[in-house]
């Protein structure tokens, strides 16, 4: 049985002791007195029921078994702050990393100014970016390679294991190149459109679920005559003149070589952009920092639609 003098505490102080060969500096990098130092090896020796060093003059000499020791100290010691690391994740109370996942569209403005917030309230801490789809953002989510996600939800979010944070409403325009025949419309009834074509997102993007929500409110299919895996090559195609699209307002900024156009009422869509996170990890350091920059940013927003609307 391991005797009850060695603990954890007591390797540690012998590790550094091990490391650095003298009690004052053991005593300066823990931050406690050469006394205590002195005692917890000593107690260490006692609870090993062996010598670990011999006396020379005022300080301590490793004898053959401390080396010996260091080793197996060693492992214990990492095993354990791995194993402490580890359940703190699982946990939901994260270490010096938050992975977060967002769509690109919202890489202009929303995504610079949370991580720059979140930087600010913990400078310490490494983020590391990923952008895809919401499908792609959610699977990550769900296995864990992401702690979380700044996604697009066309509908209310249905699972009791995520909550949702929202920042802001996106509301769906037409996207059509400078000068189409719609340019000076103020709004476009989407029935006019039958017979012309259209480049969409791919599957698995909110953008592309709005697509499709938009035109069943219409009515009928669209000729789509594309889709592509990014927006920024959707932009790209439309103001080439290449065909139309269905877009959220946040792209306007992205290019001005594209208008867009607010559609008819029966046919509005609405994306809900949202921080998405597992509710086990609510109570995360991080994942607080980033839901309370979010909540800031989202009132940001409502406050500016506020002054517009007074003006």
């Amino acid at each position: 049985m391991i005797d009850e003098e060695i603990t954890l505490k007591k390797l540690e102080v012998f590790l550094a002791f091990m490391r650095l060969h003298s009690l004052a500096r053991v005593s300066e990098e823990l931050g406690t007195s050469t006394v205590s130092i002195h005692r917890a090896l000593h107690s260490l020796e006692e609870g090993l029921r062996c010598p670990l060093f011999r006396r020379e003059g005022r300080n301590l000499a490793p004898l053959p078994a401390a080396y010996a020791f260091a080793k197996h100290a060693q492992r214990a010691v990492s095993e354990t702050e791995e194993g402490v690391r580890k359940v703190r994740e699982l946990a939901g109370f994260a270490g010096g990393r938050l992975k977060i996942g967002s769509l690109y569209s919202l890489t202009l403005r929303c995504i610079p100014q949370l991580l720059m917030g979140v930087k600010l309230r913990r400078p310490e801490l490494q983020i590391d970016l990923t952008l895809g789809s919401n499908q792609e953002l959610l699977r990550g989510l769900d296995e864990g390679r992401l702690d979380a996600i700044v996604i697009g939800l066309q509908a209310p979010l249905d699972d009791a294991q995520l909550l949702a944070v929202p920042l802001f409403e996106d509301r769906i325009h037409l996207a059509a190149p400078l000068g189409s025949p719609y340019a000076a419309r103020a709004h476009v009834d989407l029935r006019d459109l039958q017979g012309e074509k259209f480049i969409t997102l791919g599957g698995g993007f909110v953008t592309s679920d709005s697509f499709d929500h938009a035109f069943r409110q219409a009515g009928y299919t669209p000729e789509t005559i594309m889709r592509v895996s990014d927006i920024f090559s959707l932009i790209n195609l439309v103001s080439g003149g290449m065909g139309y699209s269905l877009l959220p307002g946040r792209v306007a900024e992205f290019s001005t070589r594209i208008q867009l156009i607010p559609l008819d009422a029966p046919y509005a869509s609405h994306q809900t952009i949202s921080l998405i996170l597992s509710k086990s990890r609510e109570r995360d350091p991080n994942l607080l920092a980033l839901a309370a920059e979010c909540r800031m940013y989202g009132k940001g927003q409502q406050l500016g639609r506020v002054e517009v609307g007074t003006r």
